[in-house]
């Protein structure tokens, strides 16, 4: 069998395409049928697609490969290593008293996960509110609503944040509706907003959606499987499918709802904390979420010594929370965030300064360890976590 090398081929006349009387095959299949690795960013599946085509699904913010006959999803495997995409090395703080709790400021604190120590000043809030949700990505985080007991007005005001760059806040978009005490989880694509207070102060069942990386108007999710939702500001607690929301307003009071962020819905029942209040912070690596602290009164203010308690639960396994160690204080208006391995609960101590921060390694059930102080005090504080550089 003879055998011919060809490293160019061209029209006899020097121009235009080949004409050949035999289509040439590749691997015994035409060429015709040979991977292009084509890329298609859309709303909609790519028709007529070929093996190893990558389509962006630019609807959810979701990539594609198309593998034997079907589009199968890419998604990363979170790790140490690699972090999640709700999350990073940075932790946010947003919204204060200032000193005294007779007046508000729009100031944004922030501080290093990885190594204990004092927060630092990171830039402002676009204005001064506080019971606000934080949650976002890596790249990006998300501060919303809020309470200006100055006017006695509730904000729908979304702002967002390069967590990388401290800087001011910039306008992302609005609630649904205006609230305050909300809670805030995000698996790093979409970002959804729970429950809170509006107007006089009601309750609301309220959940909002929004992608995270493009800028716009949140869109109604489901609502809140209880009539009386929480009245908590919480840090992201979940993971890249399903967001847990505590309920805690009560002493009663002490069920969590679960999420699909994929699937806008109502809140199903997940299980039980182990104590009930309000105001619990909560945080999540990739497999586990954890719960600290809480206001223990039928008011959810401050009235009393809170909890130091810390519960745990498996993210993807429905049930009851199991016990997690102790705060190293007292904690009963707090927050909490994570980078992928390590939770920071952060803010109203059960007596005395409210500028607390104790920290625990999420996989490693065991009591917590003083991690520094918030350069000012917090009330009904909310956190998050994001990239450093």
């Amino acid at each position: 069998m003879s055998e011919l090398k060809v490293d160019t081929i061209v029209n006899v006349a020097g121009s235009g395409k080949p004409n050949l009387p035999v289509s040439p095959t590749l691997g015994g299949a035409a060429i015709s049928a040979a991977n292009t690795y084509s890329y298609t960013s859309s709303g909609t599946e790519p028709s007529s697609p070929k093996n190893g085509a990558i389509w962006w699904d630019s609807s959810n913010n979701e990539v594609y490969l198309y593998i034997a006959g079907e589009f199968k999803k890419v998604t990363l495997n979170a790790s140490a290593a690699s972090g999640n995409a709700w999350s990073g090395d940075r932790g946010l703080c947003p919204g204060r008293y200032d000193s005294g709790n007779t007046s508000l400021s729009n100031e944004i604190q922030r501080f290093d996960i990885t190594t204990p120590g004092n927060s630092v000043d990171f830039g402002d809030m676009t204005g001064p509110y506080y019971q606000v949700a934080a949650c976002g990505s890596s790249a990006r985080t998300l501060i919303a609503g809020g309470y200006n007991f100055n006017t006695n007005a509730r904000s729908n005001v979304i702002d967002y944040y390069a967590a990388a760059t401290p800087g001011n806040g910039t306008d992302f978009g609005d609630l649904t509706l205006a609230r305050s005490k909300l809670g805030g989880d995000s698996n790093g694509v979409r970002a959804i907003f729970c429950g809170g207070l509006y107007g006089g102060g009601y309750f609301t069942p309220t959940v909002d959606y929004v992608t995270v990386a493009n800028t716009g108007n949140a869109t109604d999710f489901g609502d809140i499987s209880l009539n009386e939702p929480a009245r908590i500001s919480v840090g992201s607690s979940g993971d890249s499918t399903r967001a847990l929301h505590v309920h805690g307003y009560t002493n009663s009071d002490n069920r969590v709802d679960y999420f699909t962020y994929a699937s806008p819905g109502n809140g199903t029942d997940f299980g039980d904390l182990t104590r009930s209040g309000g105001n619990v912070g909560a945080c999540s690596d990739a497999t586990r979420s954890v719960f600290s602290g809480a206001a223990n009164n039928n008011s959810g203010n401050v009235l009393g010594a809170g909890p130091d308690t810390i519960d745990y639960v498996t993210t993807q396994t429905t049930g009851n929370a199991t016990d997690f160690g102790n705060l190293a204080t007292s904690a009963i208006l707090c927050a909490a965030t994570a980078n992928a391995t390590r939770g920071v609960t952060l803010g109203a101590a059960a007596s005395g300064t409210k500028n607390n921060m104790d920290y625990y390694e999420i996989q490693t059930p065991a009591n917590a360890t003083d991690f520094g102080d918030l350069v000012n005090e917090l009330a009904v504080p909310s956190a998050a976590s994001g990239a450093a550089s």
